[in-house]
Formats: structure tokens, sequence, C-alpha cells
């Protein structure tokens, strides 16, 4: 697994511990920074992880705004918070991080949907995302 990857599972996580303790993503992140601070060998994908929570919190309105518009007929509150995270850390990717190709934000998120989340997510995850990656300048 690479760095990457594993930093967006740790991003996911954070977004995920947030969702579910009712507290803030700052706080959330705050939290597993003070973890990541006694794990030096981790320092990679952490500094990626928190980029891209960072990336959410910056722009949360928006991605949140291009989640309800895209998702037909489900709104934020009804869907999983795992799909919440993984979908807010792919639109992300896709708008805001030049470093990262379409197809692999994608990708990176429809394979965490199949791992983290429930049997549909992975479809729903991928459509959703190629709707909003093909409105976005390409990367």
């Amino acid at each position: 697994m690479s760095a990457r990857t594993k930093a967006r599972k740790r991003a996911i996580d954070i977004l995920y511990a947030a969702d579910v303790r009712q507290i803030s993503i700052p706080e959330s992140l705050a939290t597993e920074a003070e973890r990541a601070a006694s794990e030096p060998a981790r320092l990679a994908s952490w500094l990626y992880a928190r980029e891209l929570v960072e990336g959410v919190v910056d722009h949360r309105e928006e991605i949140d705004e291009l989640i309800e518009t895209y998702s037909q007929g489900w709104s934020l509150a009804r869907m999983p918070n795992i799909d919440r995270a993984i979908l807010r850390i792919g639109i992300w990717e896709i708008l805001y991080n030049d470093a990262v190709p379409h197809a692999v934000a994608i990708d990176e998120a429809v394979e965490a949907a199949k791992i983290l989340s429930t049997d549909d997510s992975a479809g729903f995850v991928n459509g959703l995302l190629g709707k909003i990656a093909q409105t976005a300048p390409s990367a």
C-alpha cells in the first residue's frame, strides 16, 4: 500500500471520527496529530493526510454543495458517515490537488468504499466523483 493510500485512509478516519463523535474536524485532526507525533515511522502518510483534511476543511461548503447537487436524492445527512468522508476527500483531490489525476482520485475513493462501506457505496462513489470530474479542469 502506497504512502498516499495510507494517508487517504488516515484522512478518512479523521473525518469519520469527527462525524461519529460529533466533534469538529479540526478537533479530530488535533487528536490525530498528537498520535502522529508519537509515530515518526508514519510521517510520510501523516503529512498528506493532514493536507487532505485541511483541504476539506478549507473547502467544505463547496464540497458539500457538490455532494448534495450530484447525489440525486441523497442528502448529506442520509449518507453513511464513511461515504461522506470518502467523497469529501475524493472531491478535494479532483478539484484542488493538481498532482493527483482525476482517475487516480476516483479509483482510490472507490477502493476505499469497497473496503470500508456498504456493497452499494463503491458504485455510488464512482458515479458521483465521475460526474464531478467531468466538470472539473483536467489534472
